[in-house]
């Protein structure tokens, strides 16, 4: 689109730059790259201009776009390919309708809003229009099949690496896929595989993030907000969700070149994030339930629970879910 390939070029310039350097890289004409100029200004762009000097890009509003964003992942596979959308039903649908469709991996989508958005075990997880970053990414990672669950623990900590490098204030993780802030939830994670029917092979993994912008109490509703945060609650400000979304999709590929080799090294970021272990937890399988002490994390980042008779159970994400007992990390 040319919209955002011009506003690339003008993120990418410091001084001003002309009509005409811009017609004859893109391969358009100057009055083409006039009406995206004229585009930008009407979304909120300030751009500058002078005669014989060009344009200039001067501020800009808060919008998640190819051309905000691609300047800032040069080089990277995660990020390569973009599509912003003002709203989705979810994004790792969308993510999962690329993958299906044969879009390469390392393809980010990034909506405004969600109409369905969802997390773990189908549970809505709400998705307000420009209140937050809503967003998932297509891999498709060489690994043993057993490998891939590690994948939703891997990202909570690159995610956990975002939200520092943007907002200065790191989150704990609750096992397995929350990230907290507070006490309350900022942050969900959902990862779904494509198998190949036959030989049970990965077609793809559909990693979805979902972080807390900018909402207040009342954008939550009555069940989550006493249970949910936003980045704008805890800092008083919200950050830039585009540079929020560089952040992250640049962590997420930090995350990716690492995996599945360096286990150990994540592991024990993993591990020193968790804000559940030490914890007194309710574990929940099928209509069965049963408290003791989340003691530690096995290898392949399942959790180790010590039942008060002194015997360990070993939780896995997939099969059972984990509360806390007393509030939400608790």
């Amino acid at each position: 689109m040319l919209r955002d390939e011009v506003l690339a070029l003008l993120k990418q310039r410091e001084g001003p730059l002309s009509g005409e350097t811009m017609s004859k890289r893109l391969g358009v004409s100057r009055a083409a790259v006039w009406k995206a100029v004229e585009a930008l200004r009407q979304e909120g762009y300030v751009i500058s201009s002078a005669p014989n000097r060009g344009y200039r890009l001067e501020t800009s509003p808060d919008l998640l776009s190819a051309g905000e964003l691609s300047g800032t992942l040069a080089g990277r596979l995660i990020g390569r390919a973009l599509i912003c959308l003002p709203t989705v039903d979810s994004t790792n649908s969308e993510v999962k309708r690329q993958a299906l469709a044969g879009r390469e991996e390392g393809l980010a989508v990034l909506a405004d809003g969600q109409t369905g958005g969802r997390g773990c075990r189908g549970r809505q997880f709400e998705s307000p229009a420009g209140k937050g970053l809503y967003c998932s990414v297509l891999l498709r990672p060489s690994c043993a099949l057993d490998q891939l669950p590690q994948l939703t623990a891997w990202t909570a900590v690159a995610a956990c690496d975002a939200v520092e490098e943007v907002c200065g204030v790191r989150p704990g993780i609750k096992w397995t896929n929350d990230l907290v802030l507070q006490g309350r939830k900022l942050c969900g994670i959902l990862t779904e595989l494509g198998l190949e029917g036959e030989s049970a092979s990965l077609q793809y993994a559909a990693v979805g993030i979902g972080i807390n912008v900018s909402q207040q109490a009342a954008d939550f509703g009555p069940v989550a907000a006493p249970v949910a945060v936003s980045l704008a609650q805890v800092l008083g400000k919200a950050p830039r969700r585009t540079d929020l979304a560089a952040a992250l999709l640049a962590a997420l590929d930090d995350m990716y070149r690492d995996f599945p080799a360096r286990r150990d090294s994540w592991y024990e970021r993993y591990r020193r994030d968790c804000l559940t272990l030490g914890r007194q937890v309710r574990v929940f399988r099928g209509n069965d339930s049963f408290t003791g002490v989340a003691e530690d994390l096995a290898g392949d980042f399942s959790l180790i629970v010590r039942r008060a008779d002194g015997s360990r159970e070993i939780v896995n994400a997939g099969d059972v879910s984990v509360r806390g007992l007393f509030g939400y990390t608790e």
